[in-house]
């Protein structure tokens, strides 16, 4: 899969803005990974080290190659810290090569619309600038408010699941579903 190297990219909705991360993130990410309930579908809760490791690795993606690491994601209106939407590209998942668009975002900003508003502007932004001719998502079988979110965007479920491989065969969230979503036929 050859993926597009362009600069850095912000992508706008009306209500949110996804950027690149900045240090102030790191304290409000740090807390969204501590939260059980955002995490419950996640092996771990993440230490603050966990965390801002992550963050940035997405920072270093989005300044290498303009994408790639999920972007922090903040409202437009009041420039509040949601939290993380974007694509990446995962190796070593049965599906590899792909791309994947997917999102992590602070319960107080749940119920808003914001995942799939988010996903689906990072969605345009892999058709239209990558010009990709697909884009998956996946989760843990029991995460139905993603799986929600991934129907929303007009992603389909794959009929058959797969063992996440870094998880042992026997943990509770080892079983994933994939969903797909193929780019728009140009009229």
């Amino acid at each position: 899969m050859d993926l597009a190297l362009l600069p850095p990219r912000t992508l706008h909705t009306a209500r949110l803005q996804l950027r690149q991360w900045r240090a102030q993130d790191l304290p409000a990410f740090a807390a969204l990974n501590a939260d059980p309930e955002v995490m419950r579908h996640f092996p771990a809760l993440l230490s603050r080290a966990e965390s801002d490791a992550i963050a940035l690795r997405c920072q270093a993606l989005i300044a290498e190659r303009g994408w790639g690491g999920f972007w922090a994601v903040e409202e437009r209106g009041s420039g509040a810290f949601v939290g993380m939407i974007g694509l990446h590209a995962p190796a070593h998942l049965p599906f590899s090569p792909c791309v994947e668009v997917g999102w992590r975002l602070a319960r107080a900003h749940w119920g808003k619309g914001y995942a799939t508003e988010g996903a689906a502007a990072a969605l345009r932004f892999a058709f239209e600038v990558l010009g990709l001719e697909e884009v998956v998502s996946f989760t843990s079988v029991h995460n139905t408010r993603s799986e929600a979110v991934m129907q929303r965007l007009g992603m389909r479920r794959d009929a058959a699941t797969f063992l996440h491989p870094a998880l042992p065969a026997g943990h509770r969230l080892a079983e994933h579903c994939l969903y797909r979503i193929q780019a728009p036929a140009v009229a």
